[in-house]
């Protein structure tokens, strides 16, 4: 009787074991699927989301870009925390673009179709500051 039930409980085991193994491996064909090589002209880092990457200019890398009239800007947020990517300043946003929330990893990208000089910051984090030159 007691060799039955460690049989039972071994056979359990592997059974077990042999479903974790069978979803763990789904997951991970499904997490490959994700195209995490997205081509970003402008990074939001790790850690902007506290002060201090204003010291030294390091909010979004590059803070400052310069492009060709008819060009696309893609942001993409590589941090652990949500950011924004929202024209004009804190508390002064124009209207011109707004990404709205970014989770981690998520990117916006926009066409700038008028010359100009076109300031952008983040809607959660006032310290992160960045500008796009449009010639």
């Amino acid at each position: 009787m007691f060799n039955k039930i460690i049989i039972i409980g071994v056979i359990g085991a592997i059974l077990l074991g042999v479903i974790l193994i069978f979803f763990m491996n789904n997951s991970t064909v499904q997490n490959e699927d994700i195209d995490l090589n997205i081509k970003a002209d402008v990074i939001m880092p790790t850690k902007v989301s506290r002060p201090g990457c204003e010291e030294n200019d390091q909010c979004y890398i590059p803070s400052q870009i310069i492009i060709p009239n008819g060009d696309q800007v893609t942001w993409i947020n590589e941090d652990s925390a949500f950011h924004s990517v929202t024209s004009g300043f804190y508390n002064e946003p124009t209207g011109f673009f707004d990404s709205g929330y970014l989770d981690p990893y998520q990117s916006f990208s926009f066409i700038f179709d008028k010359i100009g000089v076109y300031d952008y910051y983040c809607t959660l984090h006032p310290w992160m500051k960045g500008q796009v030159i449009v010639e």
